[in-house]
């Protein structure tokens, strides 16, 4: 019998010890990755003159705001609209047009366009995604007074410009 319990307890601290063994670890790494990817988001005001009598040219000045991922190189581009890029064209009622064209700065010395035929396009960096770090570019518009414009009938006059950022 005492044969019997030094056996058992010769195996159960077999057991302990061989439980004890099996207890090894092993590590390895998880790598974790991200890729940021460059991106723009655009958002603009509308752009009006106001009311023309026929008496004086009207301005009127539009932002559009960019935010572009940091260190993305972007342009903003403006379509004819209802014109073409040398006479931008209100529609009114009918085949009514009012003439008018936008710029790049208030000098009015460039048009505003997408880059061909002698327009320009407003080019920047971005600084982040974050509201922060939007940049604003200001539209400036010329509604001249012509006989062109003096001699439209009244009414409400509309164009659409489609602004694109190229990132």
């Amino acid at each position: 019998m005492v044969k019997n319990a030094l056996a058992l307890a010769t195996a159960g601290a077999l057991l302990v010890v061989w439980g004890s063994a099996s207890a090894a670890t092993r590590t390895t790494t998880l790598g974790v990755s991200a890729v940021v990817n460059a991106n723009c988001i655009i958002s603009s005001q509308n752009l009006a003159f106001g009311n023309y009598d026929g008496t004086a040219a009207k301005t009127g000045t539009a932002d559009i705001t960019v935010r572009c991922s940091n260190q993305t190189p972007y342009g903003v581009s403006l379509s004819t609209g209802g014109g073409t890029f040398a006479q931008r064209l209100l529609s009114g009622s009918g085949s009514n047009k009012l003439q008018y064209n936008l710029f790049t700065s208030v000098a009015a010395t460039t048009i505003w366009g997408d880059g061909t035929l002698s327009t320009g396009i407003i080019s920047d960096t971005g600084t982040g995604m974050s509201a922060a770090n939007a940049k604003t570019h200001t539209v400036y518009g010329q509604l001249p007074d012509n006989a062109f414009n003096q001699n439209a009938p009244t009414g409400s006059y509309n164009d659409s410009i489609t602004v694109t950022v190229t990132y």
